[in-house]
Parts: C-alpha cells; sequence; structure tokens
C-alpha cells in the first residue's frame, strides 16, 4: 500500500485566514495535534498545539503571526513503511500527503497507520506471540521457521528490534497456533533465549479448558 491510499477524507486543511482558536478547535474534534496550513493547493506547513499555544494573540488569523512551520511531508506514491518512519522519527499525529508536483492531497493520521498496521501484521488473527532473543551473528530465518513449521505451525508476521551498541536483537513471532508449549521446548534445544510467549486471554482460557478435557478424558479411562 502507499501513501495516497490512506488519505484521510476527514481531516480539512487550515488556511491562513483561519484562526489560533479554530485549529484548536478542529484539532479537539479530531483528536490529532497538528494540522496542515494550506493556501489553495500549497502546503505552507503543519502548525502543533505548542505552537498555537505560543501565540500572544491566538483569535487573530494564522496569516497574521511570524509562524515557523516545519514542513515534513511524503509523496503519494510513497510506501507505507517510509509513511510510518517519518510519523515516528518526527513524533506526528500525522504527515501531509502531496502529489509528484508537491500540490496538497491530503493526511495520513497515526491512528489511520495503526489500523494499518494491525491488519498488516496479523494481530487480529487468533494465535500465539512469541519472542526470542539471539546474537546478531546467530540469525537464521529458515532455521527459525524450520522450528515452527516442525511443531505443525506457521509464522503469521516477524519483527525484528535491534538494541543500540550491542550485538544482541529481539525477534518476535505472531503464530498462528495458541499452544506454544512444544515450539518453546525446541527453541530452547537449539540454545535460543525465550523471553516470553503470549496469547490473547481467550485463547489462553480455550486452550486450558482443552487440556482439562483431555485430562478428564483420561481419568474416565
Amino acid at each position: 500500500m502507499v501513501a495516497k491510499d490512506m488519505i484521510s477524507d476527514v481531516i480539512p486543511p487550515l488556511k491562513t485566514s483561519d484562526t489560533g482558536i479554530t485549529a484548536l478547535n478542529w484539532m479537539d474534534i479530531f483528536k490529532v495535534s497538528h494540522l496542515p496550513i494550506v493556501n489553495d493547493k500549497e502546503f505552507l506547513g503543519l502548525i502543533s498545539e505548542s505552537d498555537i499555544y505560543d501565540l500572544n494573540m491566538p483569535e487573530e488569523p494564522l496569516g497574521n503571526h511570524q509562524l515557523s512551520l516545519l514542513r515534513p511531508y511524503v509523496i503519494e506514491d510513497q510506501h507505507v513503511f517510509e509513511v510510518m518512519e517519518v510519523l515516528s522519527r518526527l513524533k506526528l499525529s500525522l504527515v501531509p500527503v502531496l502529489d509528484s508536483s508537491k500540490n496538497y492531497l491530503g493526511v495520513i493520521t497515526l491512528m489511520e497507520l495503526l489500523h494499518y498496521f494491525t491488519e498488516l501484521s496479523a494481530l487480529r488473527h487468533k494465535g500465539s506471540v512469541i519472542v526470542l532473543e539471539m546474537n546478531v551473528n546467530d540469525f537464521s530465518l529458515s532455521q527459525i521457521c524450520q522450528i515452527v513449521e516442525g511443531n505443525d505451525a506457521k509464522i503469521l508476521a516477524a519483527y525484528i528490534t535491534s538494541h543500540p551498541n550491542s550485538t544482541q536483537m529481539e525477534l518476535t513471532l505472531k503464530l498462528n497456533v495458541t499452544d506454544v508449549t512444544s515450539i518453546k521446548q525446541t527453541f530452547q534445544r537449539y540454545n535460543y533465549n525465550v523471553l516470553g510467549a503470549y496469547m490473547k486471554q481467550d485463547d489462553e482460557s480455550d486452550l486450558l479448558n482443552d487440556r482439562l478435557n483431555y485430562l478428564f478424558k483420561f481419568l474416565d479411562i
């Protein structure tokens, strides 16, 4: 997915004729802390809550003030991962999208990206999460896949977290099974450090109920 596919159809841009009070009201309505200022199709920059609170007379039009605006943006055909990087690096609640001629098209909000990431990362799927720690030089995705699939499971998503000034890394795996006992044991046999394993509460309850049922059947025998 690219930037133009995620543009919000709800949040309008500010004009220089709008006041700081108007901007604050819109930020409250749309639950954001930034808004773009646009004249016609020209993107002038982002204004933040703190910028407005610094104004001496917020009831005056924004164009009456000397504003030092940030001008972060993404181009319409940039990948969603690049959009995430800009939002994360600059700690923005939204990012403007421009076309190849630098005309303003709209904004992508942090909330929209969160919803997209939830779908992308298979977080909605039933299953569990397991977190491994290893040396960067020991990382082998093929071996990790073999261990998981050897226990009749599948990897739905995988994320790497690097530690600054360290050769250690963490690998977070989303799996399609709820019981990861045998998978944890196999990883440990291969000298992987298993930091944790997690499942949704309702999945955990289902798993415990299944085990109790097996126990009762065994006792009946």
